[in-house]
């Protein structure tokens, strides 16, 4: 095996790790950090156990040991060994273990004393992957409490090395190795928003194809673009050797693409992320690098996590060009512009900012620890994902109120999966059906077994007829998870669950029925509404168990769930169902209700045949008060508002609505009550004084000098006012007042129609007056209009009738 530059500071972190307890090792891709570091450490006088690995991917974990077994001449399970989720190789010689992340944190749960183990060395640790910074929390928790010798590398190409050792104790090392100096091209060709990526990417590939030598290395956001690109390039590339390479490929078809083709043949590897960091594709010199990258992010509102596009970081293309220049010069064709490259995220964000932490909650539960911030982080979960985790554990009965971990929390605790797929398999567990409920949890972690399709039934009863090797060893994996199931409950007798019910068993909070004959809009038990494509075979069943949905809160898409019917959901669920006595106001009256619910799913409704008077009589009143004039003289309301009477505001009349309010509407339905009687009652819980004040402040009537009544308006902006024909002021030269504010006076002709308003009645009649006498003569002859009014008597009556009767 070549010199690798990682060699030339290999002494350094074997004395670091003699002296101290933890380092920081910092070299650039192509270093062999993640081959080399390992083995040369298991010849330390200290280095007595296992040497842990640990890698971001399965793909990465297991060609990383199968190249240093081959280093050793020997094959993996001998001194190198690894384990990840389909595949392990160990055996009693095995003294470095690669092993994926989630394992190492399911094993640091299981043993916090890690014995045996000697060194844990955290590989590309600048991804941020949630099982990596919690399992670095827990070893370093353990190597504080429980176990002082233990030793903590954390390697990585692009990390803030100061960090990490700020974290791992003021006093460790950073060792930085150079690397391998092979010089880098970067080709910039610029982006079209109106180009699909598969056709830029395929005319990139073709392009470097042609003027480049070596084997092309292409990156893309997921599966489909993968697909659909190599589709294309076998058309427009027949000779190529179109290669994907991505975490649903068989481990032998893996293998190859990760290989110089043995016949020669120059070959085009299409892959994701997964090819960014760890591995070295043997032979490729030109990256073509789409710039995209897909993430999965938890959405706290709709309670699921979903993959989103984003633009690749600033440190991932650096990650993506430098898979070029490995073993020699290399080209790096990016399809996006230069100049906007800086405006590109440094760094992608850490998945512990970004995921679901239920898992990581139920972890420190189990690990004894019910508030994550007691432990050492370099960015500490936020606290709203901390809550909707605890939300989840506890309806699942992992968690008690007070955060501890329960024993239902134990037993999920103990399977290798997320505390929902686990509560699945242990549903299946205790009703005799386990293996199947293992493949359906499996089918949701797994892309593409089983194919495609939003029914997962249909891709369970697909994958258990494939004979592939994929599909082979996933049934293993999903039987070792039954077994230990089986282990962890008690089997119950009764009939085996569907495969709908042992779904929500793990998710009762998405189990959702339809809102609409199209079957488009779901509403979860958990109160989240989701849409389903109306094409759908699901789309006309009553009720879903949801497996997966992708995009935001409010639009949801199911990409995965299983029906159920309401005799299932009535009879594995019952003791979710709820009876609730409801009261709805329908704009006129109190409806009481009886209904049955799963959470915010109705089942079922209809009257309620014992409705409590008391919360009827409640609505009512808080109807009532909503709108007092309603109940009440309008008229009377403005009048104590102006007046200022506090026994009559609506703060006072919330306040004693038992004593005046609630005996009018006992017995009833409706505020259909007389406002005769609300006035009454009313006014019988207001003392004389007030009373004689809001008569005095706020008189309910004007008297005209002709002796008519009119009522005075309190309400408007305009209040005080009162309507009032201006015959009847006649012989009145002093403007009215209540209190001290003028009387709004709103003059009329004899037929009621407006002529004008005014708060100065002299001024009124020694001005304009002049021009409203002559239009009222022309308009009504029959009428006195005086020259003079204010030393006219006041009367309603013609001339005549005025004349006659003495006026």
């Amino acid at each position: 095996m070549p010199e690798l530059p990682i060699q030339t500071v290999l002494s350094d972190v074997l004395v670091a790790l003699s002296q101290g307890t933890a380092a920081v090792l910092v070299a650039p891709p192509g270093a062999g950090k993640t081959t080399a570091v390992a083995p040369g450490l298991i010849g330390e006088d200290w280095c007595s156990g296992t040497v842990i690995l640990t890698s971001p991917r399965r793909v990465a974990a297991r060609a990383a040991a199968e190249r240093m077994a081959e280093a050793l001449g020997e094959k993996p399970g001998e001194t190198i060994g690894y384990i990840t989720r389909l595949d392990s190789k160990r055996s009693a010689k095995t003294r470095v273990l690669v092993v994926t992340e989630a394992i190492f944190v399911n094993m640091i749960l299981a043993d916090a004393e890690l014995d045996g183990i000697s060194a844990v060395l955290f590989d590309e640790a600048h991804e941020r992957h949630l099982d990596s910074d919690l399992g670095l929390a827990l070893a370093l928790e353990s190597r504080a409490v429980l176990r002082e010798d233990l030793r903590v590398l954390v390697m990585s190409a692009t990390i803030d090395g100061a960090r990490f050792a700020d974290l791992l104790g003021g006093d460790a090392p950073v060792i930085e190795s150079e690397g391998r100096a092979h010089p880098l091209d970067i080709r910039w060709l610029g982006s079209s928003p109106q180009a699909r990526i598969e056709d830029a990417m395929t005319a990139a590939i073709a392009t470097a194809w042609l003027e480049e030598e070596g084997d092309i290395l292409a990156f893309l956001p997921g599966v489909g673009e993968i697909e659909r690109t190599r589709e294309r390039l076998e058309e427009r590339l027949p000779t190529a050797l179109v290669l994907p390479l991505h975490g649903q490929v068989q481990p032998a078809d893996q293998r190859v693409a990760l290989s110089r083709d043995p016949e020669g043949r120059r070959r085009i590897v299409l892959a994701t992320a997964i090819a960014e960091t760890s591995l070295t594709l043997d032979g490729v010199s030109v990256v073509v690098d789409s710039g995209l990258s897909r993430r999965a992010e938890f959405d706290r509102a709709a309670g699921t996590t979903h993959l989103v596009t984003h633009r690749a970081s600033q440190a991932a293309a650096t990650q993506r060009a430098g898979r070029a220049a490995r073993q020699g010069p290399g080209v790096a064709y990016r399809l996006w512009e230069q100049g906007g490259h800086a405006g590109r995220a440094a760094y992608d964000p850490p998945e512990i900012t970004t995921s679901d932490l239920a898992p990581l909650v139920l972890g420190l539960a189990r690990w004894g620890t019910t508030d994550p911030r007691t432990l050492a982080w370099l960015d500490s979960p936020p606290e709203p994902s901390v809550a909707a985790a605890r939300e989840t554990l506890m309806a699942l009965g992992a968690l008690d109120e007070e955060g501890r971990i329960t024993p239902q929390g134990e037993r999920l605790a103990q399977l290798p999966l997320d505390p929902q797929s686990a509560a699945m398999v242990l549903f299946g567990a205790r009703h005799g059906a386990a293996e199947t409920a293992a493949r359906i949890s499996l089918l949701l972690q797994e892309r593409g077994l089983g194919g495609r399709g939003e029914d997962i039934e249909a891709r369970l009863s697909r994958w258990t007829g494939d004979r592939g090797q994929r599909a082979q060893a996933s049934r293993k994996l999903a039987e070792r998870w039954a077994n230990t199931a089986r282990k962890l409950v008690k089997e119950e007798n009764g009939g085996e669950p569907s495969v709908g019910v042992i779904l929500a068993a793990g998710r009762p909070q998405f189990l959702a029925k339809r809102r609409d004959a199209s079957g488009e809009q779901w509403i979860a038990a958990g109160g989240r509404g989701f849409q389903l494509d109306p094409a759908s075979p699901l789309a006309r069943v009553e009720f879903l168990a949801i497996g997966d949905a992708q995009g935001q809160a409010k639009g949801a898409r199911i990409t995965s769930a299983a029906s159920l019917d309401i005799a299932e959901v009535e009879e594995w669920f019952a003791d979710r169902i709820e009876r609730r006595a409801v009261l709805r106001w329908t704009g006129q009256r109190v409806e009481a209700l009886s209904e049955r619910r799963l959470g915010a799913i109705l089942l079922s409704k209809g009257p309620d045949p014992e409705p409590d008077e008391g919360a009827i009589m409640d609505m009512l009143v808080e109807k009532a008060l909503e709108n007092p004039a309603q109940l009440l003289s309008q008229a009377l309301l403005a009048r104590a508002d102006y007046a200022g009477i506090d026994a009559l505001a609506p703060e006072r009349l919330a306040e004693t609505a038992e004593l005046w309010l609630a005996p009018l509407l006992a017995g009833r339905r409706d505020l259909a009550v007389p406002k005769g009687k609300a006035v009454d009652a009313l006014l019988g819980q207001v003392d004389w004084d007030a009373r004689q004040a809001l008569d005095r402040l706020a008189p309910r009537e004007f008297v005209s000098p002709a002796g008519t009544h009119h009522a005075i308006d309190y309400t408007g902006d305009d209040a005080p006012s009162v309507e009032v024909r201006v015959q009847a002021l006649f012989g009145l030269d002093r403007h009215p007042m209540i209190g001290e504010t003028p009387l709004l006076l709103k003059l009329t002709s004899p037929a009621g129609r407006p002529i004008q308003a005014t708060r100065d009645l002299s001024g009124f009649w020694r001005g304009s007056w002049a021009d409203v006498r002559k239009d009222m003569k022309g308009r009504y002859l029959k009428h006195r209009w005086p020259e003079e009014p204010w030393i006219e008597k006041p009367s309603l009556k013609t001339k005549n009738a005025f004349q006659k009767s003495g006026g």
